[in-house]
């Protein structure tokens, strides 16, 4: 079978033969209905693919072929129209809820995990392999090449290749052109074309962008040796090109793809049926009103074969006519309400198939309900399916109805952090997608648009909205309150400089979660990534084209934590006398779990465990903190084996301070995992650069989530910042009541020792 299916495969799809035989062994367990979707989203509609899904449906079959006999002893698929007909929509999952009780354990035992798979989840493996490289090389070319924004990368202004780091890593695109094809081929809509811009490739005469959108380089400027340097005045013109683009692009495909829905619902079996059988019964004869009003005396032998001989004009028109519907109908020709009705019943079997492998079990499907519901999404997501299944079926394939799954949190680069590139053909997963980083942020803004109570379409602000907002934000900085003075603050302690920086102040606390209670678990996750210990700087700005960093007369981020958690902890102990201290867990580009930590033991455990340096990757620190809370807790929550944890009504509720000095590379996929949970809650504490727009940016981010999400509180504080201040705003967050001056000043007393 392979011998036969590689070499025309291989002409059909650009992967190398070990990435072939993979597609074959894995289309080859699915039956056949199943298989030719899988390859049908991977191939596309052109005459060679169907040619090889027929040819390869059939082959398999042929005796000789053990997985085509393995299959065979399955139920075979029905056709679409019985398959309406006899459906059992009990195995619909509903809308709200089930009515469940979850078990303790799960049904499905660890030792035989259960495996589902799609094109997307397919296409995602592939591209999962080298996506983190490829950011990482292009961040490497940016640093080398002194390119401080995110979005511009290096060009050269020599055509011809040559060994140089710009063009190798443009020698890296090229050979992920397959993979970025086999991406777009799984999720793009119906109607929509691939594009990308490799200049030496067919696909960038197709991308929207090439002519529409002035490079932030500008017009050759340099020699033929030399890199170009990005121009300011071309890169903001670059950038309101862009977002316009992107505006006017997102606005089309959400209305064509709107206008491609079905008419009908698909979901009323009588409807289906009863168009199928009105076209068919007017297939099989004129209606006797149309044969009347010829005026002319229909042939008794009108169906005879030798009717053609005959010489009466209008008897032949007709006859014509009736022989034409009949050569329709046996060469399979179909009128564009047939094959409306088919899409729909097509359609229909893709979403029940969908649906019964991603949740194949009650407790499956328990979990899901439950998390739709927390989210607020359950009446949106079933009017989506009702009236528009096609962008509903898109979005089920890519996970948008479900909790995010735990293995992806320790995974370099899984879905979520694959980046969003309009410009060189790297798609999202909705319509609307250009415009967002991540497929992260374009899920979060998503369910953020979706969610129970929204008041109109949450637009995620572009890139020059941001920095008005930012700069905006700064402008609003005060001096913070001369009643939180302390002698003992890392500003002063460092002399790094003469009173403290200004500060944007928070809005005045309100109470939306129930305050703490006693049995409530406090723990303490810590950003240790290598901007903490680095010298703070902020950008310098000409127009929105960074040009190089200024020196910041404050402590370094790492120090400030250090103070503020010292704080934190000693307040905590006088709040509720818990003298063993508190759960410290570190993040950076994995987790660890540092232990309690306490007044007694800080500096200790400080000094031996706490180490700067990697990235920020918030989801290893978060998964290390939701398994200790749940270790603590196991008796009242389960354990799913894809979605994890899963807290029952008597599980405390985790209160969790997070400190960090900036966006974290999954910061989207973090506030996503907030959103589905009801049993945590969150303060965060952002450090930043005094008057560094990026760190406004980053919190009316955060300001944003957390007017959305009221398990997520939020404090920042820039430069030289007031530490009781910033302290005395956190735990009124934390504990989840207006303390008051007067307590706060007796929880700051210094806590008394214990004999052991």
């Amino acid at each position: 079978m392979d011998d036969w299916a590689l070499p025309r495969l291989r002409a059909l799809l650009p992967l190398n033969d070990a990435e072939l035989l993979q597609v074959l062994s894995y289309t080859n367990n699915l039956h056949d209905a199943e298989a030719a979707t899988h390859l049908g989203n991977l191939l596309g509609e052109s005459p060679q693919s169907l040619e090889f899904i027929t040819s390869f449906l059939e082959r398999r079959k042929e005796p000789g072929n053990h997985q085509a006999k393995k299959l065979d002893s399955k139920p075979s698929s029905a056709s679409f129209r019985d398959h309406v007909d006899n459906v059992d929509n009990s195995t619909t999952p509903s809308n709200p809820p089930p009515s469940y009780t979850p078990r303790t354990t799960s049904s499905r035992s660890n030792s035989e995990p259960y495996h589902y798979t799609n094109s997307v989840i397919e296409a995602g493996k592939w591209r999962a392999k080298d996506e983190q490289q490829m950011q990482q090389m292009l961040q490497g070319l940016q640093y080398q090449y002194r390119i401080y924004n995110s979005d511009i990368e290096p060009e050269h202004e020599a055509d011809y290749w040559c060994s140089c780091p710009i063009h190798q890593y443009q020698q890296r695109k090229w050979n992920r052109r397959g993979v970025q094809e086999m991406w777009s081929k799984a999720i793009m809509y119906p109607g929509e074309r691939h594009y990308n811009d490799i200049q030496n490739g067919l696909g960038v005469f197709g991308n929207p962008y090439t002519f529409r959108v002035v490079s932030p380089y500008g017009y050759g400027q340099q020699g033929l040796w030399a890199p170009q340097r990005p121009i300011p005045l071309f890169h903001a013109r670059s950038i309101r090109e862009t977002i316009a683009l992107n505006a006017q692009l997102n606005s089309e495909a959400q209305a064509k793809i709107d206008a491609q829905e079905p008419r009908q619902s698909i979901w009323e079996n009588n409807n289906l049926s009863v168009s199928m059988e009105s076209m068919t019964i007017a297939d099989k004869s004129p209606p006797a009103r149309d044969i009347k009003a010829s005026n002319q005396t229909v042939p008794e032998d009108i169906t005879d074969k030798r009717s053609h001989n005959r010489t009466q004009s209008n008897s032949s028109k007709l006859k014509t006519g009736l022989s034409f519907s009949g050569l329709k109908k046996a060469v399979g020709i179909r009128s564009s309400e047939e094959k409306a009705i088919e899409k729909a019943i097509s359609l229909r079997e893709k979403i029940l198939s969908e649906e019964r492998g991603r949740w194949p079990d009650e407790e499956w499907r328990y979990i899901v309900a439950a998390y739709q519901h927390k989210v607020g999404m359950t009446k949106k997501i079933a009017e989506l399916r009702a009236t528009r299944p096609i962008q509903y079926l898109h979005l089920l394939r890519a996970g948008y109805f479900e909790p995010i799954p735990i293995a992806w949190a320790n995974q370099i680069s899984n879905p979520l952090k694959f980046s969003i590139e309009a410009a060189s053909g790297w798609r999202g997963i909705t319509p609307s997608w250009r415009g967002f980083e991540d497929l992260a942020e374009e899920r979060l803004y998503w369910v953020l648009n979706h969610r129970e109570g929204s008041a109109g379409t949450r637009m995620k602000p572009d890139f020059i909205s941001e920095m008005n907002m930012a700069q905006a934000r700064m402008a609003r900085a005060v001096e913070p309150p001369p009643l939180y003075y302390s002698a003992n603050d890392t500003c002063h302690l460092q002399h790094t400089s003469s009173g403290y920086s200004k500060q944007v102040m928070p809005a005045p606390f309100q109470p939306y979660d129930r305050p703490e209670r006693p049995t409530d678990h406090t723990m303490i996750l810590l950003d240790v990534s290598g901007s903490m210990d680095f010298d703070p700087v902020r950008p310098i700005y000409d127009q929105y084209l960074i040009t190089g960093f200024s020196r910041s007369t404050q402590p370094k981020n790492g120090d400030v934590a250090r103070s503020i958690i010292r704080r934190f902890a000693d307040a905590m102990a006088n709040h509720d006398h818990q003298h063993e201290g508190y759960d410290l867990v570190t993040f950076a580009n994995t987790s660890h779990y540092i232990g309690k930590i306490s007044h007694m033991n800080f500096d200790s455990m400080w000094c031996n465990n706490v180490r700067f340096g990697g990235g920020t990757r918030v989801m290893t620190g978060w998964q290390k903190v939701k398994e200790l809370h749940f270790q603590n807790h196991s008796e009242s929550a389960i354990h799913h084996p894809v979605y994890g944890w899963q807290a029952g009504p008597e599980t405390p509720i985790l209160r969790l301070l997070l400190l960090l000095d900036g966006e974290a590379t999954d910061m989207d996929e973090f506030e996503l995992d907030l959103l589905g949970l009801s049993w945590a809650h969150v303060t965060i504490f952002l450090i930043g650069v005094d008057g560094c727009p990026h760190h406004h940016r980053h919190a009316n981010e955060l300001q944003r989530i957390s007017d959305f999400n009221h398990h997520v509180s939020f404090v920042d504080a820039q430069g030289n910042c007031p530490e009781r201040f910033v302290t005395h705003e956190l735990l009124k967050r934390h504990l989840g009541y207006d303390i008051s001056m007067q307590e706060f000043e007796r929880m700051e007393e210094l806590p008394a020792y214990s004999e052991l």
